[in-house]
């Protein structure tokens, strides 16, 4: 039987992935901050990387990683654990936001590259063989910080204001084809030794993104586009007030711009097919 050990075991990528691997009759040892009852063939440790968790396996066939890439790296990095096989997320985001105007966005950027340089190089030194994958917008389980986000605004004021002309291409990509990526790039041997763009399987304007996601919601919210001066000034009322935290002027300005990425490796390679973006109401969990 093989045996998968997951970080983020209990976040939105690694629930789905833990509910494959079961499936297909892996044993799992998962890790969480939280205690877990076991389950035939699913373990639960308790611990939070960087630092040591008691109980780890000494060895596995697989290491996957779906929680942040820099704490995972450091881990990883010196564990003492033999794995022949290591997936890993990371995000688009080591690309888009390499060029920043925010210094904050700047250092996610450089934080996502030594993640992915880490894992590569301690793969290399152990003779494992690492992927990475780098989704776009995550969807589909209610915690992600973009398009449930949205959705808790839109409903919580009854619209959603956006400026004129945000038409940048976007491509949501939903959980459970990400759990589904990982569960099929760790028997691919094309994709050792790389790293790869997750998009959605649709491209989609911002706006016309927005426009779906208010869609679903009961009842739906006013979409609203306004000037860019007049945008601008609702943005920083909204700050004053402490209600779009973290929603800064980068992310603003790329409203406008394209953040369009390659599926064609990842298909090429172990098959990826992400569905394309109809959201439904249950995605954002509005209370």
């Amino acid at each position: 039987m093989r045996h998968a050990l997951v970080f983020g075991a209990t976040g939105q990528i690694g629930a789905p992935l833990i509910e494959r691997l079961h499936d297909d009759g892996w044993r799992v040892t998962a890790v969480s901050r939280t205690p877990h009852r076991d389950h035939p063939g699913l373990h639960w440790l308790e611990g939070a990387l960087p630092g040591r968790i008691d109980g780890l396996p000494r060895e596995v066939d697989v290491i996957f990683s779906c929680g942040p890439l820099d704490l995972f790296s450091r881990w990883y990095a010196s564990a003492d654990i033999e794995a022949p096989r290591v997936v890993a997320f990371g995000s688009t985001s080591i690309d888009v936001k390499r060029g920043s105007s925010d210094p904050a966005e700047r250092d996610v950027a450089e934080r996502l590259r030594e993640g992915e340089r880490r894992v590569f190089d301690r793969a290399a030194a152990v003779g494992a063989q690492a992927t990475l994958l780098r989704p776009t917008l995550v969807y589909g389980a209610g915690r992600d910080h973009t398009l449930t986000r949205i959705a808790e605004l839109a409903h919580s004021w009854g619209r959603f204001v956006l400026p004129r002309g945000a038409r940048g291409l976007r491509q949501p990509v939903h959980v459970d084809d990400l759990a589904q990526a990982a569960f099929l790039a760790c028997e691919a041997p094309a994709a050792a030794g790389k790293s790869y763009a997750l998009p959605g399987g649709e491209r989609v304007t911002y706006r016309d993104m927005v426009a779906r996601v208010l869609s679903v919601l009961q009842p739906p919210p006013t979409l609203v586009e306004v000037p860019s001066p007049l945008f601008a000034l609702a943005v920083f009322g909204a700050r004053a007030m402490g209600r779009i935290g973290g929603f800064g002027d980068a992310a603003v300005a790329r409203m406008r711009s394209d953040l369009v990425f390659d599926p064609t490796p990842a298909q090429r390679d172990f098959g990826y097919a992400p569905r394309p973006f109809r959201p439904t109401s249950g995605m954002f969990r509005i209370e």
